[in-house]
């Protein structure tokens, strides 16, 4: 464990076969000494392991000039460390300050309960001129509410430009405080290509314009989808190519009914080249 506790690079939910993609999340095991200075390079985020048993993990999630408190990509990314090095199971329980989630192996990739998602169909309305042509329209949470919004077709999915301001008026018209833009399409070619659906993910209320990987607003798509009839037919496994332009991003949710918990989650690689 010596190499964690002096900080490894991981790349979270980036597709496999790029160089680029997903997140960045350096993993130390051990949180002795000023976590913030620790923190203070390049990556991101770091997580710090305090505690590992296969029952229980504790982490502290920090950016280079603030604690964070929890990160599902850097949750991910701690859980992936771990797990290599021989430290825990298929299943446990994750503490990030007051948070508490459940997380499971699978398919060799770490998925955190993210709670039922709650849907509901959104009031028609003349949709403002700056968004693609909307086929649906619903709310989705699991605590708060996501307007998320079906376009037509991939290109148009990649071609939106986000403005801020726009979005947020339209968070504070629909009482949303995410936006969701998807497309029943993956990409012809590439890593992504296998993905049962496209989406991008916007929360200037939120704090941040558009996320490049975000468990829980495709937690909120897949719930919709699953209150359309919309999943993969046989299968409790949708895979979501997250498509924020030059920084891609391949997701995974667990389901099994509308009234359960979804999960979500990914793969978490070492980058070699940041050691």
């Amino acid at each position: 464990m010596n190499e964690l506790s002096s900080g490894v690079p991981y790349d979270v939910f980036r597709p496999h076969g790029l160089g680029r993609g997903g997140k960045a999340v350096r993993v130390f095991v051990g949180a002795e000494g000023d976590l913030q200075a620790r923190a203070s390079g390049p990556d991101p985020l770091s997580v710090f392991v305090v505690q590992a048993s296969p029952a229980e993990v504790q982490l502290r999630v920090f950016t280079p000039t603030r604690e964070k408190g929890e990160s599902d990509s850097a949750t991910v990314a701690a859980l992936s460390a771990l797990q290599e090095a021989g430290q825990l199971g298929d299943l446990t329980e994750v503490v990030t300050g007051k948070s508490r989630t459940a997380a499971q192996l699978c398919g060799g990739e770490w998925l955190l309960a993210q709670g039922v998602v709650q849907v509901s169909e959104a009031a028609q309305q003349p949709w403002p001129d700056f968004l693609p042509k909307v086929l649906a329209a619903h709310l989705a949470a699991t605590e708060r509410p996501n307007l998320v919004l079906e376009v037509a077709t991939l290109a148009e999915l990649d071609s939106f430009e986000p403005d801020a301001e726009q979005i947020s008026a339209l968070g504070r018209q629909t009482q949303t405080t995410g936006l969701v833009l998807y497309a029943r399409w993956a990409p012809e070619a590439g890593p992504q290509r296998r993905a049962d659906v496209s989406f991008r993910a916007f929360g200037p209320l939120k704090g941040f314009l558009e996320d490049a990987a975000s468990s829980n607003m495709f937690a909120c798509l897949t719930g919709v989808l699953l209150a359309r009839g919309l999943t993969p037919p046989d299968s409790n496994m949708l895979r979501g190519a997250q498509r924020q332009p030059a920084c891609p991003a391949l997701l995974s949710a667990q389901y099994s009914a509308a009234n359960e918990s979804i999960w979500v989650g990914g793969k978490a690689t070492r980058n070699t080249e940041g050691v």
